[in-house]
This record gives structure tokens, C-alpha cells and sequence, in this order.
């Protein structure tokens, strides 16, 4: 078992865990990392997710991104090209199936045979493990533009070594983002290892002139998260992705509502993880940026929905943010039809080219909100660093299990749960509970004045109805809950 600690992995470590890796499951053995190499070495200019990615911000504008996947090969790609030509989507996704994301591939064996019998999806994402290289390169000689991997994954080794070798140029997820907001028993320990791996394997490949990129999952819970832990969470896993040799990184976070809050989030967000990741001696990273429209409950009525998905889109694109993901009009009612998919789409891209070239000004209120989240954020990797003696693996963990950071309404046993967030007055995600979040008493007290006005204002007590108010708040159609 290799020691956590944020060093990055000699070759004769990783290629000693890759043997155990690539025998998960059959497929695994169809991996040859030299063949691996010379494909990716193929895959043109229009495919290549960093690229794009990288073209995109210097022409400043925002590309689209569905989420999408089933669990037949020619239904997805069919589903993928469906939103590319209807859509208009820059890039696609492919969403992994949930037995997958458990590594259970027995049952996703049963579920590729329950589908192809009904020529009906019975998995709920790809299962691109089972499916292998062949299976993998099928979709992506099929679709014409970058494809990426979205899942939610504790341990993503082998599915990385797979998808990667089959021409898939960006993997989503990380260590604390794909465990503690989905899984209940996996510890940091072994998830931050997986994904250590997942990263060195992408270092190796950059060492051999192949770039790939990482993108940890900025949402985490997607419900009131307050963006300095969402942003903490997010420049931590870039850090350690960088230490194992990523060198194209896309940092992301997940819509709150207030649109201030929103544009400042992703700004600090650029900025402060540009400078942690240069003060840590990790220059040459092509750094990026992703906004994950309102991921809480979505109004069951089209019209609203669709209102909900251009006002992310606009906030997207008033925030310079490279890339947006994107909801569709059926979020209310489950996994939606590709025809909403595409509309989802084809509303966030217009109201994206009606934007074009025009960036949310750098007023007072905005400068000032960026200044709150960069020290809040500070405040917890820093504290980060400290609880680990200077080694932020280690320190993730601890910090962890000393709450100092705390995702709420996180399933892991492993989270504190100690935190808890509320809105303002003007709908900014603030703390409502600190817990063990160690902020100076400035910022506690910034925190709680915001609340301290919202209670005046709407005549109630500070405490946990203002939190319930505001989770069902958006799908009833405001954004600041009310008794």
C-alpha cells in the first residue's frame, strides 16, 4: 500500500499499482500504456479537450457542456451526436453508470444485458469499464468534438486507465469531491491514493508529450454550499493533481443564486488557485474554469426551468467562467429525454452569444465579495497546510476529521456535518454555523451581519428554518427562502 502523503509517485511505485489495477476486471488487460500513447498522439486539434478548453479562454468565451449518458454504445453515441447537432454542445460529456462509480461490474454486466434484450437504457450512465477500449473508442471515432468522463468515483483508477487510452482527453473528479458528496464509508485515505493515481497516470502521459485534463468536481453536495469551501475543496485538488504532473486543470464550482456572489465566486476562484498553485512551485499549469448551473431542486414547470438555466448561463458568462455545465428543463422530473437535453442547450448558448464580449464590470460590491471569499478560502488551506506539518494529503484528512473543512449535508461518515450555511438578505450563501471552519472573527462576524439583517428584515430568528427555507427556496421560484 503506498503512504499518503502529497509526493509525487515514482514510476516504479505507479507502475507496481497499475498491475494490481489493470486485473480489476478483464478489460483492464486490453490497456497497453505504449499503444495508449501513440493513439492519443492521433487525436486531432477539433477532439482535444485541453485545447479547446485553452482556445476558449483566450478568445474569452464560454463553451457548453451537457451531461448525458447511456448504457448501450450505439444509443449513447447516437445521444452524444444528438447533442452536438441539436444542441449545439462545444463539448460532450459521458456520464458513468452508478454500479461503475462503485465498481460493481457484475451488475453492470446484468444491466448491459437487461438493456441490449429491451434496446432501452437500464443503467443510468455508460458503463465504460465493461465496455473496455474496444467498446470506448467506438464512441469516441463516432462523435466529433472532445469527450469527457463524468461520474462520481471513490476509485476511478481503472476507468481512467480505459477511457484515457481510448482517445478521451478530460476525466472529471477528485479525492474529496468524488468521495465525501457521494460516497458514505470510503475513507480520504484511500480515495485521495485512487486518485493520486488517476493524476500520475495523466502526468505520465504529459511526460510523453500528451496532455490531459483534470477537472475536480466544483459542485460537492450542490445544495447552499458556500463558495470558500467549495473553492477550498477545489484548489486543494488542483494542488494535488499538479504535484503528480497534470499540467491542464479545470477548477469549478456550482451556481448559489445571488449573481454578485455567483461572478465573484469564479473570479477568486481563477485568481486565488493561479496563486496557490505558482507559490507551491507549479508553474506551466493551463488553468481553466467551469460553472455548474443551479444544481439544487429545479421547478417542475418548463417555463420556469428554462428561466433557471439562462439566468446560470448568463451568470456563467458575466463571470468570464471557460466553460458552463448545463441543466435541461426535465431536472424536476429525472433523467431528461435528449430533446430537453438539447433545449437545455441551445437556451444557454443563446444567451451566451448574446453576451459575448461583455464581462460583469469590477465594482465595489463585486471587488468586495471576491475579497471575502479569497480570505475565507485562505483561512482553510492554510489551516489545511498546518493540521498536516506542511503535507496537504495528510492535512486533507485531518482537516476532515477536525471539521475544519465541513461540506454540508454531505453523506460521508467521514464529514463533520457541523457547518451549516443560510442566505442573506440578497440571496449570498453565508455561514450560518460555523462548526470548526476556522475563520478570523472579522469574517465570523461579516457572516453573521449578513444574517443579522435578513432575520430584521423578515422579522425571524437566525437558526436552522432559515437553511430549510432556503434548500426549497429556487424550485418554488425565489431565491431567498421565507417562512
Amino acid at each position: 500500500m503506498v503512504e499518503l502523503k502529497n509526493r509525487k509517485w515514482s514510476l516504479d511505485v505507479f507502475f507496481n499499482e497499475r498491475k494490481e489495477v489493470l486485473n480489476q476486471w478483464p478489460t483492464g488487460k486490453q490497456v497497453n500504456i505504449d499503444e495508449a500513447i501513440k493513439y492519443l498522439e492521433s487525436v486531432p486539434d477539433h477532439k482535444n479537450f485541453p485545447k479547446k478548453l485553452i482556445e476558449a479562454k483566450l478568445a474569452k468565451v464560454t463553451l457548453t457542456q451537457p451531461r448525458a449518458g447511456v448504457a448501450l454504445i450505439n444509443r449513447h453515441i447516437e445521444l452524444l451526436n444528438y447533442l452536438d447537432r441539436f444542441g449545439e454542445a462545444d463539448l460532450l460529456p459521458t456520464t458513468i453508470d452508478s454500479y461503475t462509480r462503485q465498481n460493481r461490474y457484475h451488475e453492470c454486466e446484468k444491466g448491459i444485458e437487461e438493456s441490449q434484450k429491451a434496446n432501452r437504457s437500464f443503467l443510468n450512465g455508460f458503463p465504460a469499464v465493461n465496455y473496455g477500449i474496444d467498446g470506448c473508442k467506438t464512441v469516441y471515432e463516432n462523435v466529433n468534438k472532445p469527450l469527457q468522463a463524468r461520474h462520481g468515483t471513490p476509485d476511478a483508477r481503472l476507468l481512467a486507465e480505459i477511457i484515457h487510452a481510448s482517445g478521451w482527453t478530460s476525466n472529471e473528479g477528485g479525492g474529496i469531491s468524488y468521495n465525501i458528496p457521494y460516497a458514505k464509508n470510503v475513507s480520504l485515505e484511500n480515495s485521495i491514493l485512487n486518485w493520486q493515481y488517476c493524476d500520475r497516470l495523466v502526468g505520465f502521459y504529459q511526460q510523453s508529450g500528451i496532455t490531459i485534463n483534470r477537472e475536480p468536481f466544483g459542485p460537492l453536495t450542490g445544495t447552499l454550499v458556500p463558495p470558500s469551501t467549495s473553492n477550498a475543496v477545489a484548489i486543494i485538488e488542483a494542488l494535488l493533481a499538479a504535484e503528480q504532473g497534470v499540467k491542464n486543470i479545470t477548477v469549478g464550482y456550482g451556481q448559489c443564486g445571488n449573481l454578485i456572489q455567483d461572478i465573484a465566486s469564479i473570479r477568486a476562484l481563477d485568481t486565488q488557485c493561479e496563486e496557490y498553485l505558482l507559490n507551491y512551485g507549479y508553474d506551466g499549469i493551463d488553468l481553466t474554469t467551469v460553472m455548474h448551473q443551479w444544481m439544487g431542486g429545479f421547478p417542475d414547470n418548463d417555463a420556469k426551468a428554462f428561466a433557471l438555466i439562462s439566468y446560470g448561463a448568463v451568470a456563467a458568462a458575466l463571470s468570464g467562467a471557460t466553460k458552463v455545465i448545463v441543466k435541461t428543463p426535465e431536472e424536476a422530473v429525472g433523467i431528461p429525454r435528449k430533446e430537453a437535453n438539447a433545449q437545455g442547450l441551445l437556451a444557454t448558448k443563446m444567451a451566451i452569444n448574446l453576451l459575448k464580449g461583455q464581462r460583469m464590470p469590477s465594482g465595489r460590491k463585486l471587488l468586495e465579495e471576491m475579497e471575502i471569499i479569497k480570505a475565507e478560502t485562505k483561512c482553510i488551506i492554510d489551516k489545511v497546510f498546518e493540521v498536516g506539518k506542511g503535507d496537504l494529503a495528510q492535512g486533507v484528512v485531518k482537516a476532515f476529521e477536525i471539521g475544519i473543512i465541513d461540506i454540508p449535508f454531505a453523506p460521508s461518515k467521514f464529514n463533520a456535518g457541523k457547518m451549516m450555511p443560510a442566505r442573506d438578505h440578497k440571496g449570498a450563501v453565508r455561514y450560518l454555523k460555523l462548526g470548526n471552519v476556522p475563520f478570523t472573527k472579522d469574517l465570523i462576524d461579516f457572516n453573521m451581519m449578513k444574517l443579522e439583517k435578513r432575520a430584521k428584515l423578515q422579522h425571524r430568528g437566525i437558526d436552522f428554518d432559515m437553511t430549510v427555507d432556503d434548500i426549497f427556496s429556487v424550485s418554488k421560484g425565489i431565491l431567498v427562502g421565507e417562512h
